[in-house]
């Protein structure tokens, strides 16, 4: 394998062919609770384009460090996934190369964990040359610190290699070295694409026009704020990661204020490490932003675990201390109608609203305005979810 070779295969992502049908795996660990969790796989795996066969959901007050969930549970797993017909399993959490090894030889089928599975959904969401440098770079990323599990596989193709190493191992530092030298490129590409992207945010903030960045658990709803808001053209759809690429456009909010207002990459529960870094010139648009509308899907009962899972990413990339305007959107889902309350000091907080059907949208732009026209603060504490939760509840 040469470096051009390397350069055209896709990295190893477990499987050799997409399945059609796939059991999934739910887990929940010691004492987390994570709302929905076993809906939000189903809907990533069928966002990845495979058919769900079934769901196994376990419970373990830790990780089994062999399996993650002990013998008995995989091959009772395996039962179930061979009844179904299913050529693959998924689960729900990080798996160690050597747990992934182990299921695998234990149930005869291909597995993915959920790093897998998100990386997969992102390489084939990517549209843009910016997105897909970045998804390639998290994947070669992910790749390195697996390359042992990556030569497993190739094992099987090429009919084995010596136990005592050889050839093999010669070929595992090869490999290693030819994916450092793309990584270096990758990166390399990306640095002239985050100046490009540097040099407009700079022509922007000399406009003196507030920058405003959409933000939010994925599928909130906002790549349909930003068209309802920009009257643009930003493809909306109601699965995950629908949109990855970051668009800007001004807008007008009322009066003559205006502002530039930028959709980005949605979050979600264990976003892995390797693509919040890959994506780390995107999302800087949040993280430059004068102000960030926290779009938040109020029709799930798990909202409040999905405001902390985006904060906990606003916090990794730099952007906790910019100024959040808390924005419920699908209220229409919920029967209730628009509103919006204010701190102690007027400055709007919260707004409800339905980006669907355009209700709460002239609250929405005089919450936005309110802010723009108010002078420059010291940042401010993230809002207190419970807070705005409960007045939403009401």
């Amino acid at each position: 394998m040469n470096s051009r070779e390397l350069k055209k295969q896709k990295p190893y992502s477990g499987l050799d062919e997409t399945p059609g049908k796939v059991w999934l795996v739910s887990v929940i660990v010691g004492r987390e609770i994570h709302r929905d969790a076993a809906l939000e796989l189903s809907e990533l795996a069928t966002s990845c384009g495979f058919q769900v066969a079934g769901l196994t959901e376990a419970k373990r007050d830790r990780p089994d460090p062999k399996t993650f969930l002990g013998s008995g549970k995989i091959e009772e797993i395996k039962d179930e996934a061979m009844a179904h017909e299913a050529k693959a399993l998924i689960f729900d959490v990080a798996l160690s190369p050597a747990q992934q090894r182990n299921i695998e030889k234990a149930v005869g089928l291909e597995v993915l964990d959920r790093t897998n599975l998100i990386l997969e959904i992102f390489r084939q969401r990517a549209k843009t040359r910016e997105g897909r440098l970045q998804v390639e770079l998290a994947r070669l990323t992910h790749l390195s610190t697996r390359l042992v599990r990556g030569w497993t596989h190739l094992e099987r193709q090429r009919g084995g290699l010596s136990k005592t190493g050889g050839p093999g191992e010669k070929q595992i530092e090869l490999d290693r070295r030819m994916i450092a030298t793309r990584v270096k490129a990758l990166r390399e590409q990306l640095k002239k694409l985050e100046r490009q992207r540097n040099t407009q945010r700079k022509s922007r903030q000399r406009g003196e026009v507030l920058t405003v960045a959409l933000v939010g658990y994925t599928n909130a709803g906002k790549s349909t704020l930003f068209n309802r808001l920009t009257r643009g053209g930003v493809y909306a759809a109601d699965q995950l990661f629908a949109t990855l690429d970051t668009t800007a456009r001004r807008c007008f909010v009322g009066g003559d204020v205006e502002v530039v207002l930028s959709d980005t990459v949605g979050f979600i529960r264990g976003l892995p490490h390797q693509l919040i870094e890959a994506f780390k010139s995107t999302l800087d648009e949040a993280a430059q932003a004068d102000l960030l509308l926290h779009v938040v899907d109020s029709s799930t009962p798990a909202r409040e675990e999905q405001m902390a899972e985006v904060n906990k990413v606003l916090e990794e990339i730099g952007a906790k201390d910019i100024p959040q305007l808390l924005v419920f959107n699908k209220i229409d889902l919920e029967g209730k109608s628009p509103f919006i309350t204010c701190a102690e000091d007027g400055t709007p907080k919260a707004v409800g609203i339905s980006a669907a059907n355009g209700e709460g949208i002239d609250l929405l732009k005089d919450a936005i305005r309110q802010i723009a026209e108010k002078e420059p603060e010291e940042p401010q504490e993230t809002p207190d979810n419970e807070d705005w939760l409960a007045e939403f509840e009401r």
